[in-house]
């Protein structure tokens, strides 16, 4: 277990949640602010993408246990975004749909935020967040983030442009 919250806890992914993840990343609708689903070659490379964090950086986007059931619903972490000419540390999230509006991304994302400053001692911590994606917004607002900044992105063929949301270690 990486973190540990009222009703959530937080490990690193592995390759037995991929079932739990694919609930997330071949959902249309969950998916809108990547411009659709995911495939299963997609999800497999996200999945690896996200153990290789782990060894890399020692951190990653971590599965997202809900306590009462012991069910993956979501995933939520760090990891190192390109922004412009830097990389930022970002806090991350993606739940299933089902389990929207009930305030678990804010309490994992929270979470996140404090590991990056108690255990990496970072001095700053951000979310970068689809211009559309209003929902991920507001928690990054109740994460203590500010928008600083915006940028379009480049991904799937596609320009989307992105928020910089940004909090600073008090």
């Amino acid at each position: 277990m990486i973190l540990n919250t009222e009703r959530l806890y937080l490990r690193e992914m592995k390759q037995s949640d991929f079932n739990s993840l694919c609930k997330i990343l071949k959902d249309e609708e969950t998916m809108y602010a990547y411009e659709g689903a995911f495939d299963d070659t997609e999800a497999q490379e996200w999945l690896d993408r996200q153990i290789s964090r782990y060894h890399t950086y020692g951190f990653g986007l971590w599965a997202v246990i809900l306590k009462e059931s012991e069910e993956m619903i979501g995933q939520c972490g760090l990891s190192m975004q390109p922004w412009k000419e830097e990389e930022l540390l970002e806090v991350g999230y993606l739940f299933q749909r089902a389990y929207w509006h009930n305030g678990y991304a804010t309490e994992a994302a929270r979470a996140c935020k404090q590991y990056a400053f108690d255990i990496l001692k970072a001095d700053q911590v951000c979310s970068i967040i689809r211009d559309t994606n209003l929902a991920s917004q507001q928690v990054a607002i109740r994460n203590g983030m500010v928008q600083t900044d915006s940028w379009t992105k480049h991904y799937r063929g596609i320009d989307m442009p992105h928020y910089l949301f940004v909090v600073y270690k008090k």
